[in-house]
């Protein structure tokens, strides 16, 4: 890019709480910027999520302005420089200007500085080192200009040196580039993150899954993770085989069915083939519990097919309840010959949003005052009629019910 970009007309610059903060520190011989995914997203006309400030005043001197403006500064990182700033209850984390002395693995030891180069050379990646000024100009040192315009994700100085100081960057690497990049990722950036691959063992569990639930769900995750897989990377991650095609086609379903990418059913298509799968990622990612009982319930997904009648399908659904209905039978889909056009796959895929499963209405009582005692008897009697009101297709009208209910209690009558 051969013109360096302004910004003198983004809304968040503008006005709001990063403006305010931005005149805050801005006087008195300090100086402060916008810096990071604001600025890189702003560029390539993305939403802005949140904004990160930098600053060359110190932590207390940040925090000592932000309260006499009658915000609210709470300490969050101070130790490396870090506060959030309240600004009308709206969070903004200012950083003061720093340098690495020492680095080992996430982990360093920072010097507080002035220098905005010095601050850019220590980020992860060139399109994340940009920052912007309260006027509306925009920095660049390290050739994140050129790097936005040529849609490539490339590490700042020595790859090798940005990994070392942070093995996350390895995941970082290729979900930048699934978001940001286009064509085949940075050469010398994969293979420094081939070469550094044993560090993905050091990293939290916590911190592998949040970034690879994020890399799931961006725009060209399967490009990105075909590459991981051939660097030997991804099964690192996994810990097991990785179903690269049942993840694209996954891709495809949700996009044919217009849902938003999800991150948990697309980790089940890329990881989960029998519930030990499922077990091995949780532990493997330390997975949300209601993340590992999303996985876990795509068990008997070979099951499900299209071919099978109504009457199943509604079974199904309200055996298993409408969201994990659907990513059993999206991965069902995705591991199909059927592409993700099929009308078939698709009718059964939507069935949630035309047929809402009803309540069972029989309750103890229908059984005791048939003559069912209260205990185990009572439990298996409940348990019949609800199985064969599903076979029944769900009637409701209540003459139904009653001969539901009395053919289980005599059931169980007899075989007491």
């Amino acid at each position: 890019m051969t013109d360096a970009p302004h910004l003198g007309d983004a809304a968040w610059l503008r006005q709001g709480e990063v403006a305010d903060l931005l005149k805050l520190l801005n006087r008195d011989g300090e100086e402060a910027r916008v810096v990071g995914g604001a600025v890189r997203n702003t560029l390539l006309g993305l939403p802005v999520a949140e904004i990160d400030v930098a600053t060359t005043a110190l932590p207390e001197e940040v925090m000592r302005r932000v309260a006499a403006a009658g915000g609210k500064a709470i300490p969050t990182g101070i130790e490396h420089g870090t506060i959030t700033a309240l600004i009308d209850h709206h969070p903004v984390e200012v950083t003061t200007l720093r340098q690495d002395v020492e680095t080992f693995g996430r982990k360093a030891r920072v010097a507080f500085g002035r220098d905005w180069k010095m601050d850019a050379e220590r980020r992860d990646f060139t399109i994340n080192a940009l920052s912007v000024a309260s006027d509306g100009t925009v920095y660049d040192y390290v050739g994140g200009f050129d790097d936005i315009a040529a849609q490539r994700v490339r590490f700042i100085g020595e790859p090798q040196r940005r990994i070392e100081e942070d093995y996350l960057r390895i995941l970082r690497f290729f979900r930048f580039h699934a978001l940001f990049g286009a064509g085949a990722p940075d050469g010398a950036g994969v293979a420094a993150c081939i070469r550094a691959r044993g560090g993905l063992e050091t990293l939290s569990r916590e911190r592998v899954r949040a970034e690879m639930l994020k890399l799931l769900v961006a725009r060209r995750a399967t490009p990105a993770l075909v590459v991981m897989a051939e660097g030997g990377l991804l099964g690192l991650v996994l810990g097991g085989v990785a179903f690269l095609a049942s993840f694209e086609n996954m891709v495809k379903a949700e996009a044919a069915l217009g849902l938003e990418p999800d991150a948990v059913r697309r980790l089940g298509a890329l990881g989960v083939w029998v519930a030990e799968d499922a077990d091995r990622l949780t532990q493997r990612l330390r997975l949300a519990n209601a993340e590992s009982e999303r996985l876990l319930a795509l068990e008997y997904w070979w099951r499900v097919a299209p071919q099978h009648d109504a009457q199943a399908a509604r079974a199904l659904l309200y055996d298993l309840g409408p969201q994990s209905f659907a990513d059993r039978v999206l991965i069902a889909w995705s591991r199909s010959e059927a592409g993700a056009a099929d009308h078939i796959w698709r009718e059964l895929a939507t069935l949630p949003q035309r047929w809402t499963a009803p309540v069972f209405q029989l309750r103890a009582a229908d059984f005791t005052r048939r003559g069912v005692p209260t205990g185990p008897a009572l439990g298996v009697a409940l348990r019949a009629a609800e199985k064969a009101w599903i076979a029944a297709d769900f009637p409701s009208d209540r003459a139904a019910l009653e001969a539901i209910a009395d053919q289980a209690a005599q059931n169980v009558l007899v075989s007491n």
